[in-house]
């Protein structure tokens, strides 16, 4: 794979992470920048009420969906903050049947690593978890930005 400049290699245990951009039709619903990992309890529990508003059952009531989507969202912001460069940007929008998470951070040169068939403790499990637990994900850049996405369904 290149950029026009540097080319990446990608192991064959990595090729299932694909290079799109995510679909169309969502509306924006919530944005929080992070700049630490100190941010992510705070992340999770507002990520977790902004769902639970657009859901019967409240909060209290987060189960399949909404727990996958946190889940994922917690994981992807955390691999940013820790490979990327800051502010890591969490886009969290909505269309009639599904949820689109973007998780963006400030370095456009580097890959994601899928984990794939790597051993435990290797990295890329956040994105393990994201291509499990999602309907679909990918990744893209900007002139800025490398973001990862994920959807999910609305129960």
């Amino acid at each position: 794979m290149s950029d026009g400049g540097a080319v990446f290699e990608v192991p064959e245990a990595d090729a299932g992470l694909p290079l799109s951009h995510p679909p169309e039709g969502f509306a924006p619903v919530r944005r929080w920048s992070l700049e630490t990992t100190a941010q992510l309890r705070t992340l999770r529990h507002e990520l977790a009420s902004t769902i639970a508003d657009g859901e019967t059952g409240g909060l209290q009531d987060l189960a399949g969906t909404p727990k996958k989507l946190v889940l994922i969202a917690t994981e992807l912001a955390a691999n940013a903050l820790t490979h990327g460069l800051p502010p890591t940007i969490v886009q969290l929008s909505r269309r009639d049947d599904s949820w689109l998470l973007d998780v963006a951070d400030h370095d456009p040169e580097s890959v994601p690593v899928y984990a794939g068939a790597r051993i435990t403790g290797a990295g890329g499990l956040g994105l393990h978890l994201a291509r499990q637990l999602s309907l679909e994900v990918g990744w893209y850049t900007t002139d800025s930005t490398k973001n990862i996405w994920a959807t999910f369904p609305v129960r």
